[in-house]
């Protein structure tokens, strides 16, 4: 035990985690512990093959695949997956894939109470969250609640493994992010912050070596546990400025989800760097660096990582409009959101510029 522990309170998620190489073979199992025989399978259209080889594990006819997922989550899509499901009258969801998959097999949750059974494919971590995301009128809203949270979680590290260099850079990044915000979360405790300091740890110490061996099962694994934890930080502590920052620039740009993360947390640390100097120590320390944003930054340029929103297609005209939206309904954040200071950072993001901290 490090330091002092002041009062705190830790709401443990409901959930059944099921980690293995294989375990992808376990889904038609995990639907029987629910009761469920009839599942909607969630796929986006490059992973249809996926979704064709769960619903082999059932009887014929009685699966019905929606390989329809968009990044975002758009309402128009969400609506066609419902219309789907009340067609087929699913008797539960289950989704394979990165974000885009799941966020879907989370709106169709929410509306229409069915369990989830979620197999990721990526390091993203919102397959152990209460949190969707959901863009309508180019605007994403986001909200938590356990309606969406799955019931059950299959990590089948095989299923990683085609997973291109590039993506599982972004996606562990993106991970990251979601660790080092619980750190500094109002609501921080020290089992999250525990989860947190090694989720960052272990996706230092994957990601490096899945750029150099792509198929290295024992990397994939650790990206994966990284990433479970990682996840897990955000489904139980608040979100903070960081979130607010990629949920506007996604949903208002149409920018790629993970690799706006990449591109935003060394900013966004260097930002708050001086307002949560202890989170800051405990990044510092996960990455071995001697400071969290130099520490990010230096290993986004070790993973040839995406560094600039205006790579990522964000017109530097929109960062505006981007400022005004990220100062409306402001996340919890160790420093108070400054019109003028955020629009320094976005514009050194839209460069590419190293993170700074500023006062």
């Amino acid at each position: 035990m490090r330091g002092q522990v002041d009062a705190f309170t830790y709401d443990a998620l409901p959930a059944r985690v099921v980690m293995g190489a294989g375990k992808r073979r376990d889904v038609a199992a995990e639907a029987g512990r629910l009761g469920c025989t009839h599942p909607l399978i969630v796929t986006t259209h490059d992973q249809t093959a996926l979704g064709d080889d769960i619903a082999r594990q059932f009887d014929a006819g009685s699966t019905t695949l929606f390989a329809g997922a968009a990044m975002h989550t758009p309402w128009d899509v969400t609506q066609r997956a419902l219309d789907a499901a009340q067609s087929a009258r699913a008797d539960c969801v289950v989704a394979i894939g990165g974000g885009s998959s799941i966020g879907l097999s989370k709106a169709v949750a929410l509306r229409t109470k069915l369990p989830q059974i979620v197999l990721p494919t990526t390091y993203a971590g919102s397959e152990v969250t209460p949190i969707i995301g959901e863009t309508r009128d180019g605007q994403k809203h986001t909200q938590r609640t356990l309606e969406v949270l799955p019931e059950v979680v299959i990590y089948d590290v095989e299923l990683t493994l085609s997973l291109p260099v590039a993506l599982s850079v972004a996606s562990g990044l993106n991970a990251t992010a979601h660790a080092v915000e619980a750190l500094y979360a109002t609501d921080a405790n020290p089992v999250t912050s525990l989860m947190a300091e090694e989720g960052i740890a272990a996706l230092a110490g994957s990601l490096p070596r899945i750029v150099g061996s792509p198929q290295s099962i024992e990397a994939r694994r650790l990206a994966q546990y990284g990433a479970w934890l990682c996840g897990t930080c955000l489904g139980t502590v608040g979100m903070g400025l960081h979130h607010k920052i990629c949920h506007v620039l996604g949903g208002t740009f149409d920018l790629p989800h993970a690799q706006t993360h990449a591109v935003m947390i060394p900013h966004v640390v260097a930002y708050n760097a001086h307002a949560a100097s202890h989170a800051m120590a405990r990044i510092a320390r996960a990455l071995n660096a001697p400071h969290a944003w130099t520490g990010l930054h230096k290993l986004a340029v070790e993973l040839d990582a995406p560094r600039s929103l205006e790579v990522l297609g964000m017109p530097e005209s929109g960062i505006d409009r981007a400022v005004a939206l990220i100062m409306q309904n402001t996340y919890s954040n160790p420093r108070v959101p400054d019109v003028r200071a955020l629009d320094h950072m976005l514009r050194q993001a839209w460069k590419g510029l190293p993170p700074e901290p500023m006062d």
